[in-house]
């Protein structure tokens, strides 16, 4: 953010890091990493799209990390949990955060931060559905490595021109639980409602037990992980 604030951004430029020690997750959320243990990167992008189709572009780029991934190992059932978590096997493996850069009406930059879990052996007992691919495969990865291909992938995804049917077909081609019951909370009440689908505006589309249809923004129906 401060090359772009200093105007010597360029798209493309990627920032990696070897720890975090401020990691931002969705909504104010931390992001925890152990030192040399994960891939911690952030890539700058200039959206070629309209200002209403930031969820396609995040879409686009959740896609982009899931076909590495799925492709790095065959043992993985690699998933996009709404709107932005990656999972494997059922357990988070990685989150992405997108800031958006707007002069104007402009959509001028996209960074796209995006944090996964390599080398881990093992996760505090209050985190017991992260996990990292080392304990998904019983396999050791080269994180310059996993980093060189995550990057291709998501420049050649998020600098193309982007199909909005296209991109949200396989979005939901990669949705965790579709189809499937999941219980949500909004803090006081719990409900459990099948999950459907997702909208190009970004919203989740399920379906109650009385067979009513609903449509959640982020952040109003939290996830219940059990």
């Amino acid at each position: 953010m401060q090359l772009i604030d200093a105007d010597t951004a360029q798209p493309g430029l990627t920032v990696i890091a070897k720890e975090q020690t401020q990691g931002k997750g969705q909504r104010g959320r931390q992001w925890k990493d152990a030192a040399g243990e994960s891939l911690l990167m952030s890539i700058i992008c200039c959206p070629d799209c309209p200002l209403d189709e930031q969820f396609i572009f995040n879409g686009a780029v959740a896609v982009a990390i899931a076909e590495v991934l799925t492709h790095l190992y065959e043992g993985w059932d690699v998933r996009i949990k709404w709107p932005n978590d990656i999972i494997i096997n059922d357990k988070k493996a990685g989150g992405i955060l997108i800031e958006n850069v707007l002069r104007g009406s402009r959509w001028s930059y996209s960074i796209i931060g995006f944090g996964l879990n390599v080398a881990q052996n093992s996760f505090p007992a209050e985190l017991p559905f992260a996990t990292s691919l080392k304990i998904a495969s019983r396999k050791s990865f080269s994180i310059s490595e996993v980093f060189r291909l995550l990057r291709q992938n998501i420049l050649k995804r998020a600098c193309a021109s982007l199909s909005v049917k296209e991109i949200m077909t396989e979005y939901n081609g990669f949705l965790y639980r579709k189809d499937c019951p999941q219980k949500f909370t909004d803090g006081s009440d719990e409900w459990v409602a099948v999950i459907k689908s997702a909208g190009s505006n970004g919203m989740l589309q399920v379906q109650l037990a009385d067979g009513s249809i609903l449509h959640y923004n982020h952040g109003v129906a939290q996830w219940k992980w059990e």
